[in-house]
């Protein structure tokens, strides 16, 4: 199997020239994604290192798209015209400890992020299965991590600093902006430049994660609940082909940050305490993955699957993900099960977690307690093209939302009745974007409908 170094930003943006295009991006000769999937249709990419440089962009251009560390698996950032990107940009963590909140400027990691906060007694609610991600592309796609008490990454943020296609600064906060934050948290791209983002931290804590292994299917028909609450952030891992659960993710929450006296149980509902530490890809190795056995460490060398230093994931692959309401999430997983035939020779793994509901309007948990089932595909487009529809069909009584940032076909008309509050997010963005600078093919087709 296919296994590549991930690709290091940071540095060749952090010595660009003022406002010089950074074509290429990661030394190849056309600017891709993550996975490789996706070419841009540009490589014109002008970085803002601070607040200044970013309304200069915004204002030079008619037409412009704000790129992140390019983990979307579909063309919901890409453009034909040209690119501005805050990743690389003037680092700034500004922490509030009366208020237990951390400012920082929109591109900055998770992976960055996170030791600073645990440096200084704090600490986020969730995090995302890899910790590569920046700060706001995350949470303008509504990305998430586990757990039936965690909100997405979405849900920390309190406030945020926006420039429009006017080049204006906007401010906007949960306590101040009431649903006008709420429609503005999860924007997918469209209304504008990020620049900083305000998160909701409580005080650090470690965890510990342990492993099950061969879990039978037919046990979540009643015990499913009983499973997503051993942990904080549980995850099942299968590919479709046995009737078992290959793997049982467990994390967990803990007073000490010294080794365990004892394991918890043996046996998990028939599933087997794993005896060394695993990969969600079976035929990994885990080298690459946070700490299993039960070991203690900081909250952010835990929740997440991968290390920061590593490949995560496969690297070379694609990524598709529905997400039901929680009351249906047997059902949607028994109905998945019986597609295995079809599904396991296309695909590395697929992952169920829980997410609580909230209430930003394009977020997938909008008002309801969800279970996402997410499909990490080998990388061949048109066998998984024809599986999509396939599957959407199987989950369609459930009434599915997709990940904005992996790869679906449900139909706009579809998008807009699962996604309630979709009429009036177009009322707003029509507002802060009204020549529609910021939009580009995914948008116009998903959320415009042109």
């Amino acid at each position: 199997m296919n296994k590549r170094t991930f690709i290091k930003l940071s540095s060749a943006l952090m010595t660009a020239p003022l406002l010089s295009p950074l074509s290429g991006w990661a030394n190849a000769d056309k600017l891709r994604n993550w996975a490789g999937n996706l070419e841009y249709s540009t490589d014109k990419l002008d970085l803002g290192k601070n607040l200044q440089q970013v309304q200069t962009i915004v204002k030079k251009y008619p037409q412009l798209k704000v790129l992140g560390t390019k983990h979307c698996f579909n063309d919901i950032a890409d453009t034909k015209d040209q690119f501005i990107t805050v990743v690389g940009a003037e680092e700034v963590m500004d922490l509030d400890t009366k208020n237990k909140t951390v400012t920082v400027n929109g591109g900055l990691k998770y992976g960055q992020l996170a030791p600073y906060l645990h440096e200084k007694g704090f600490a986020l609610h969730n995090l995302a299965s890899l910790p590569h991600i920046s700060v706001a592309g995350a949470c303008a796609t509504a990305t998430h991590g586990s757990g039936e008490k965690n909100g997405n990454l979405a849900t920390a943020v309190s406030a945020m600093e926006i420039v429009t296609a006017d080049g204006e600064v906007v401010k906007l906060s949960r306590d101040k902006d009431g649903e006008k934050f709420n429609a503005s948290v999860v924007h997918l791209g469209a209304l504008g430049v990020v620049t900083k983002v305000t998160l909701d931290v409580q005080p650090t804590f470690f965890m510990a994660q342990v492993v099950y292994e061969n879990l039978p299917l037919n046990q979540l028909k009643s015990h499913f609940d009983e499973i997503e609450s051993r942990g904080d952030s549980v995850s099942l891992f299968t590919n479709w082909s046995t009737e078992d659960i290959t793997e049982v993710w467990i994390k967990y929450k803990t007073n000490s940050e010294k080794p365990l006296k004892a394991h918890p149980d043996n046996e998990l509902f028939g599933g087997k305490l794993a005896t060394k530490n695993l990969h969600p890809i079976p035929e990994l190795s885990a080298e690459n993955c946070t700490e299993q056995m039960g070991v203690p460490g900081p909250w952010y060398e835990r929740m997440p699957h991968f290390k920061m230093g590593f490949t995560p994931s496969s690297g070379k692959e694609l990524q598709t993900e529905y997400f039901v309401p929680r009351k249906n999430a047997v059902d949607a997983i028994l109905a998945v099960s019986k597609m295995g035939n079809q599904i396991s020779p296309h695909l590395f793994t697929s992952e169920v977690r829980t997410i609580a509901a909230d209430n930003l309007w394009l977020s997938p948990c909008y008002k309801q307690d969800s279970v996402a089932i997410h499909f990490t595909w080998k990388q061949d487009w048109p066998a998984v093209s024809k599986l999509l529809p396939v599957i959407e069909k199987e989950l369609a009584p459930f009434n599915p939302r997709p990940h904005w940032g992996k790869l679906f076909t449900v139909s706009p008309g579809l998008l807009e009745k699962r996604y309630e509050k979709l009429p009036e997010f177009r009322e707003l963005a029509a507002q802060m974007d009204p020549k529609g600078k910021f939009r580009n093919a995914f948008l116009n087709l998903n959320v415009f409908k042109k």
